[in-house]
């Protein structure tokens, strides 16, 4: 992976597709480990981590997450989630953050050197190349090892470099998510929320 000494760098992270990935390569992120992670490479302006929050439960199951990434260093950009039922009676959630990340990215682009996306959507490979206009670098954090691949190949010949999730997760990983029968050891940051609020149907 490649910072230039004292190189301005925004994290965008968007927390469902990174937890898509991260599932789909068997492991878990741990947040504290993944700021220091980009912190001994670079100068970290700002890390976003962008999350749809479904408010019609009394309790959601991100809010641990949220709230403790609130405290340790992210910059927490949220909305609510909608919640609909899909054409197999399975109740689904949804929440593009897209907007989101666009806005923030372009207002921040003056004042950062490089943009790190942790994301694989093909709808972001606009916003990228916006962003390159100002003179921004731009790198793209997803994965070409799940199957089927989780970053569209648009967006990755897009950004200026790719990085593999699965070659940098060990940096940050918590602890592999199977097999999933044994007792769930104590960890630094609160459980991943997402399949409790997706997979319900």
């Amino acid at each position: 992976m490649h910072f230039l000494p004292n190189e301005r760098v925004a994290l965008f992270i968007d927390g469902a597709n990174l937890y898509s990935a991260s599932r789909n390569l068997g492991f878990d992120v741990d947040y504290r480990n993944l700021l220091e992670y980009f912190r001994r490479k670079a100068h970290i302006i700002r890390a976003y981590y962008y999350s749809a929050v479904l408010e019609t439960d009394e309790y959601s199951p991100l809010k641990p997450l949220t709230d403790w990434l609130a405290y340790n260093g992210y910059t927490l950009v949220t909305k609510p989630a909608k919640e609909f039922t899909d054409a197999a009676g399975r109740r689904r959630i949804k929440g593009n953050m897209d907007i989101e990340v666009a806005v923030d990215m372009l207002e921040l682009s003056d004042r950062i050197d490089h943009a790190v996306l942790f994301s694989g959507d093909s709808d972001f490979r606009r916003l990228v190349e916006a962003v390159q206009r100002k003179g921004v670098r731009v790198s793209v954090v997803s994965s070409i090892r799940t199957s089927p691949p989780m970053v569209a190949d648009e967006l990755r010949r897009q950004a200026d470099q790719f990085l593999e999730l699965a070659e940098i997760a060990p940096e940050f990983t918590r602890r592999q998510t199977e097999p999933r029968t044994r007792p769930t050891p104590v960890r630094q940051t609160p459980a991943e929320p997402y399949s409790d609020a997706q997979d319900q149907g």
